[in-house]
């Protein structure tokens, strides 16, 4: 789902809402907005608006956290990266070849998540899952002549190991974590509350603008909502500054 267009549909049935409301309480019989109605109606809107907020704060709690875990995946990726330079590069001079493809494989990924230019992410390929793949294939095939490249030989697969399980970690993570139902819960919800507002709003400029700040606002709220729920394709992405470092570092 578009950030920005769902934020501006939010916005839009907000604001249509409470205008819908206004309109409909000229023509309301006198008694449909009595001081007992309006106690029942404001009942009913906060029953609504409270559990709204409820399930709002739930969801961008978990979106935020999930969010947060993706990004730390990220730094222990680089860092894990990092480590496996240099363990290879301790190893000797024939693992320059694993060297350079891991800098190349770093390379593309960074090109394929975090380019300007690119449009949609897709964070797995056949092409990209082989390599990975041939690159432990090729740790394996190393030939060791003593006990210290023996050892550092286990580390050096221990760590292409924990990389390719974090590799599918964050491809099973990638895309949109918030149902298309949920949005069309939550904005039914939304207009219902601001239609109410509109029923007993004053018909004035101050309050028909901010109202509309309101609206404004809960368009926000669901913007910043969808663009953390895909955070590797969305103007809210998770920062590629670790893997760039890790990337300057390789071969070194």
């Amino acid at each position: 789902m578009n950030a920005f267009a769902v934020g501006f549909v939010v916005f839009f049935f907000c604001s249509a809402g409470f205008l819908v409301g206004m309109l409909i309480s000229y023509r309301l019989p006198e008694h449909h907005l009595s001081s007992d109605s309006r106690e029942v109606i404001k009942l009913g809107v906060g029953l609504i608006a409270t559990i709204t907020a409820l399930v709002l704060g739930l969801v961008t709690a978990s979106v935020k956290s999930s969010f947060d875990d993706l990004n730390l995946a990220v730094k222990r990726s680089a860092t894990e990266i990092l480590i496996l330079d240099r363990t290879l590069a301790r190893y000797g001079p024939e693992t320059k070849g694993i060297r350079e493809e891991l800098r190349t494989l770093i390379n593309h990924r960074l090109q394929v998540i975090w380019s300007e230019s690119s449009g949609s992410v897709t964070l797995d390929t056949i092409d990209t899952t082989q390599r990975a793949e041939r690159l432990e294939d090729q740790i394996r095939g190393l030939s060791p002549q003593n006990d210290d490249q023996r050892w550092l030989k286990s580390k050096a697969l221990d760590l292409g190991e924990n990389l390719l399980n974090a590799r599918w970690v964050l491809v099973s993570s990638a895309g949109s974590s918030v149902p298309r139902p949920f949005v069309g819960i939550l904005i039914f919800w939304l207009t219902v509350t601001f239609g109410c507002y509109g029923l007993f709003a004053p018909r004035n400029a101050t309050v028909v603008a901010v109202l509309l700040v309101c609206a404004m606002s809960m368009g926000c709220a669901m913007f910043l909502l969808l663009a953390m729920a895909s955070p590797f394709d969305g103007p809210i992405k998770i920062s590629p500054n670790p893997l760039r470092y890790a990337y300057s570092q390789i071969g070194q």
